[in-house]
């Protein structure tokens, strides 16, 4: 059965880079798919191809390198109820008022300075608690909850008392030294936030308005690695739907760094440990990386399958992009052909933009239909 929702909460759990909207899934997968048809997207960030894929009936799964968009993408489509969550919030709440005090004091002031000035003192202990107790790689319900906490952990304080941080972008986490020097030249202090009673209302909310969906499939997994990691999917796929990381754009890695912090990585930026491909500066090296993708996820799909790319760039034109993105899926379906011409659309100047005013973006984006 398929529902059709217009703006669903869950949707925005958490933001993440380069995200298409919902309405821009539910169009692709209502045209190039069938209730019960199996959807996949190897580079599912948020999850936004895989739950509005099971919203309308189809079957869906997909797969991220970065443990934040598996954690956020996996909590949309494995959902706990929202008794179960509430509960969990409750019990964690609990245990942290019996907790002792000096072990999150100790632990908070081993952090980085940082930490001392994203976070207010206390929302800082409750958020090292929550970050030791969260079984969220094997528990639904916490990992529902970690989805929730990252979500929130930065934002613009200034528009809203949602985040839990001093002044940030909501998308990504800017260098620690960056962001030190930019609060202490406006003299930026964080606000106290009750964090555990901030999860019950943000659970709630976000799981408004849900309908009884089957859930997804969701692992942490190389893109060029699909094949094995989902190999009961084999000449099941009808669809993908997929926006693979820009060429030399962004590093998801670095970007994400303290949401990575916060299920369990270090508490400073890393590079290269999450991914080797986190972000191409050559050309060559990242076409090579999108045939090697499409060639890991061929074996999963049907004959005559669908696949649907957004792909945005810096430094290229459109007749580039195509002629090299064509190329890579040919090389990996030697029959696939464009259904359509590709569609461009330009990029609003992103909400990052307000902390580091000099930085370039994506000047536009491109969507291609493949037929494979």
């Amino acid at each position: 059965m398929e529902v059709k929702l217009k703006r669903l909460p869950l949707h925005a759990i958490c933001p993440y880079f380069a995200m298409f909207p919902a309405e821009f899934v539910r169009d692709k997968v209502e045209t190039y798919s069938a209730p019960s048809d199996w959807v996949f997207d190897p580079f599912c960030g948020r999850g936004t191809t895989i739950l509005e894929s099971l919203l309308l009936g189809r079957n869906a799964g997909g797969s991220d390198i970065n443990p934040v968009a598996y954690c956020v993408a996996r909590a949309k489509a494995e959902r706990p109820t929202l008794a179960a969550v509430l509960r969990r919030v409750s019990d964690l709440q609990s245990a942290y008022k019996h907790s002792r005090p000096e072990k999150w004091e100790k632990a908070r002031s081993s952090l980085p300075t940082f930490f001392e000035r994203a976070f207010h003192s206390t929302t800082l202990k409750e958020l090292l608690f929550l970050r030791s107790n969260l079984n969220w790689s094997a528990s639904k319900t916490d990992r529902f909850i970690a989805a929730l906490v990252l979500g929130s952990l930065h934002g613009e304080m200034d528009r809203s008392d949602a985040y839990f941080s001093n002044q940030m972008p909501r998308t990504i986490c800017l260098k620690p030294g960056y962001s030190v020097r930019y609060w202490r030249s406006r003299d930026l202090f964080p606000e106290k936030r009750k964090v555990f009673e901030m999860l019950k209302q943000k659970a709630e909310h976000r799981l408004s308005g849900v309908a009884e969906c089957a859930t997804g499939k969701v692992k942490l997994a190389d893109s060029r690695d699909v094949f094995r990691r989902f190999s009961s999917l084999r000449g099941k796929v009808s669809l993908i739907v997929t926006s693979p990381p820009y060429l030399n754009v962004t590093r998801y890695e670095e970007d994400q760094w303290l949401r990575l912090w916060f299920l369990g990585g270090e508490a400073q930026p890393t590079y290269g440990k999450v991914s080797k491909d986190d972000r191409h500066n050559s050309s060559t090296k990242y076409w090579q990386f999108l045939t090697d993708s499409w060639k890991g996820v061929a074996p999963l799909l049907k004959r005559s399958a669908k696949m649907v790319v957004r792909l945005g760039a810096i430094a290229m034109d459109e007749k580039d992009m195509t002629d090299q993105l064509a190329a890579t899926v040919k090389a990996a379906f030697p029959q696939a052909r464009m259904l359509s011409r590709p569609e461009r659309s330009s990029i609003v100047r992103s909400q990052a933009t307000n902390f580091l005013p000099a930085s370039e973006g994506c000047r536009f984006e491109m969507d291609f239909v493949f037929v494979v």
